[in-house]
């Protein structure tokens, strides 16, 4: 798994104009910048999400996000980037990704183009050391809550609701958590998957002020 940002020159070409931006933030991206929490020396879980933009003719560049089911034991109604453990059959984070990605969705992964990964990080209560991987859709397929069992629904966000500073919230845990939150699509999008859409925006320079004044706060 890589400690620092990676990025596929042969692939960038390829890629449409207005992710430019974020090309360039994970060019400089350091671990520290993305989370306060890095993977230790040795030990954690290897893990993967899929990090998908994607342009939709209804509504522009959009970011793919699953609902994870109500019936979970842990992050229940949850949403999240579509990921997951890696298994041993996976040959690396971008295969498990899309693997993942393509069972909780049904997306074809053919239709996916990986041009880079961000630098892994350290989910502490779950144990996980994730690789965020980043990938164009370049040919969109249907996509839909192909496993009921793990996902609620399926949702391509898009990036102007993610950026509207109407949207935004912080969002607290009674654990002691602080963090940014997004509302759309009837969903709260926060923890790590909001923190790293937060970080990534941040990056690129696409954030728009905001007074993080209208707190949320989560139920347990």
């Amino acid at each position: 798994m890589a400690a620092t940002a990676w990025l596929d020159e042969a692939v960038l070409p390829a890629l449409p104009r207005w992710l430019a931006p974020v090309v360039a933030a994970v060019r400089s991206l350091t671990p520290e910048e993305m989370s306060r929490f890095l993977p230790p020396p040795e030990g954690g879980r290897p893990g993967a999400v899929l990090i998908l933009f994607g342009d939709h003719p209804g509504h522009g560049h959009d970011l793919l996000i699953i609902e994870r089911s109500h019936d979970m034991r842990s992050h229940a109604g949850q949403p999240a980037f579509p990921g997951g453990a890696i298994d041993a059959e996976d040959r690396d984070p971008v295969a498990a990704a899309l693997r993942e990605a393509q069972e909780e969705t049904g997306l074809d992964p053919t239709g996916v183009t990986v041009f880079g990964t961000l630098p892994d990080l350290w989910l502490p209560p779950s144990g996980f050391v994730v690789t965020p991987v980043l990938g164009w859709w370049s040919s969109p397929s249907p996509v839909h809550a192909a496993d009921p069992g793990e996902v609620a629904s399926v949702h391509r966000i898009p990036i102007a609701e993610l950026l509207d500073p109407g949207r935004r919230v912080e969002v607290r845990h009674p654990i002691g958590y602080v963090g940014p939150g997004f509302e759309v699509n009837d969903l709260l999008v926060w923890g790590f998957t909001a923190g790293l859409i937060s970080r990534l925006f941040d990056a690129a320079g696409w954030t728009r002020p905001w007074e993080p004044a209208r707190q949320v706060q989560i139920d347990v």
